[in-house]
């Protein structure tokens, strides 16, 4: 094995000996694990072997090694499988207080469930493999990697022009390379622009209930989050605190309801962006999955001031662990989004954006939309019929165009009963959550989302007979 030992000027001897002694008692060198022989211990310390020779004998006197004629030398099973549980004695370093109060982050798997009724989750089984592996391994290659240098913080060009002409082209969003910032996925983007523009204690405003990710993002960096109530038009501008520096909405299928927000409370926003000079995040998250009526144009195109930062993701798209994000700034903050990108991670790993950039240009992108959304749109068109059949008397359906889920206000029951539904689900192998982790108060309706992204066409039906069985249970009807 490879055993690291430093050593300063004095008693090399007794530096050997505790520090593998250390090793031992704290679990990094397990009973009956193999040790160097003095021989190669003193090579690679450049030690004389007598030195090394002296630390063994020491530590082999007092119990913690053997030596097994012709085998070597080994810890000693008399040391025991508990001596790395020992806690240090000196004081613990502890978090700021925000991370004492954040959770462990979930376990997203379906822990096993048949019937992944989750939302957000795409059905990685249409995804284009073939044609991916093609791309990336064309980025793969010597001549593709070049000198295998760092790249720009923004990304590589051609993947910031591609974006450009897809969401000009997908949401009618005018722009260009020079404001595209590539990320790894919509988190990293809403932690860049959090950095560059919120200092300690400023307001953040976000749709009440909203994306709780972001809402914990934004408090995690110091921020003083307030929650907006949303009603059936979307956020609800009057209720903005007028001190707001930025202001958080997902205004195409708002998150986690669904809906729309019109173009009345559109234009209200903007119009208090430019009153305050606060920020206007728009995160248009799943909006490629529209199935009916016309197309919603972007926030970011109604926006003539430049106070409009438009962020989106191809893990719903795509695949989710590709990682793979885009932010697209106004020209103010472009050069303190860039050097924020550099501090964070340099730039999102080049192969895979090149690969995406092929996979954009050659049209890739939009047949695996076109393919999925037709895939989706079937299954949608289930949930919808249950919750307009069987569901009907407990859920009343969120309008919602787009998305990969829909959602359902309890027509009875607390936050706590649909709270046990889902758990009730889970043991009928059916997995669904609540609206509950996206309020940030107790006061917005409890309900159900739906997803339709992960689970297979010929499972849905199924999958909510066995729901409506245990709501049923659950929550009589009244």
């Amino acid at each position: 094995m490879d055993l690291h030992i430093s050593l300063a000027d004095r008693d090399l001897a007794g530096q050997i000996y505790r520090q593998i002694r250390a090793a031992i008692l704290d679990g990094r060198l397990r009973p009956g694990q193999a040790l160097p022989s003095s021989r190669e211990l003193h090579r690679r310390l450049e030690v004389s072997r007598n030195t090394v020779a002296t630390a063994y004998e020491r530590l082999t006197g007092e119990g913690f090694l053997v030596t097994r004629a012709g085998a070597g030398t080994y810890v000693s099973a008399a040391v025991g499988e508990s001596a790395g549980e020992r806690r240090p004695t000196g004081r613990a370093l502890r978090p700021r207080p925000q991370w004492e109060q954040e959770p462990e982050p979930p376990d997203l798997s379906a822990h096993g469930a048949r019937f992944d009724l989750r939302p957000g989750i795409v059905d990685a089984r249409l995804f284009p493999y073939q044609t991916w592996r093609r791309v990336v391994a064309a980025e793969l290659r010597p001549s593709a990697v070049g000198t295998a240098a760092h790249g720009d913080p923004m990304g590589l060009p051609e993947l910031r022009a591609a974006i450009a002409r897809h969401v000009g082209v997908a949401r009618g969003v005018r722009t260009d390379a020079d404001h595209v910032v590539v990320t790894t996925g919509i988190q990293q983007a809403l932690d860049l622009v959090t950095r560059v523009l919120v200092g300690p204690g400023d307001v953040v405003a976000i749709e009440e209930p909203g994306y709780h990710m972001a809402r914990r993002l934004f408090a995690s960096l110091g921020a003083q989050v307030v929650p907006v109530p949303v009603d059936a038009h979307g956020l609800v501008v009057s209720a903005l605190p007028r001190t707001a520096r930025m202001v958080y909405v997902t205004p195409s299928h708002q998150s986690p309801l669904g809906l729309a927000m019109s173009l009345t409370r559109r234009m209200e926003l903007l119009a208090f962006a430019q009153e305050t000079g606060a920020a206007v995040i728009e995160d248009d998250y799943d909006s490629e999955f529209r199935y009916t009526g016309r197309p919603i144009e972007a926030l970011h195109s109604l926006d003539q001031a430049g106070l409009v930062l438009y962020l989106s993701s191809f893990s719903k798209i795509m695949l989710p662990t590709l990682r793979m994000g885009f932010l697209i700034v106004p020209p103010s903050l472009r050069r303190a989004v860039r050097a924020a990108k550099h501090l964070a991670d340099w730039h999102t790993a080049l192969p895979n954006q090149g690969a995406l950039a092929r996979f954009i240009e050659e049209g890739a992108l939009a047949r695996h939309v076109r393919t999925a959304r037709r895939e989706y749109q079937v299954r949608r068109d289930l949930v919808l019929s249950a919750l307009d059949g069987p569901l009907a008397p407990w859920l009343e359906p969120i309008p919602a165009v787009a998305g990969l889920h829909i959602s359902a206000y309890a027509r009875r029951g607390s936050r706590e009963d649909l709270l046990a539904v889902a758990e009730r689900a889970r043991e009928r192998d059916v997995a669904v959550w609540t609206m509950a982790a996206h309020a940030a108060t107790p006061g917005p309706r409890p309900g159900l989302m739906l997803g339709f992204g992960a689970i297979r066409t010929d499972q849905v039906e199924e999958a909510l007979d066995r729901l409506s069985c245990v709501i049923r249970a659950w929550l009589p009807e009244g």
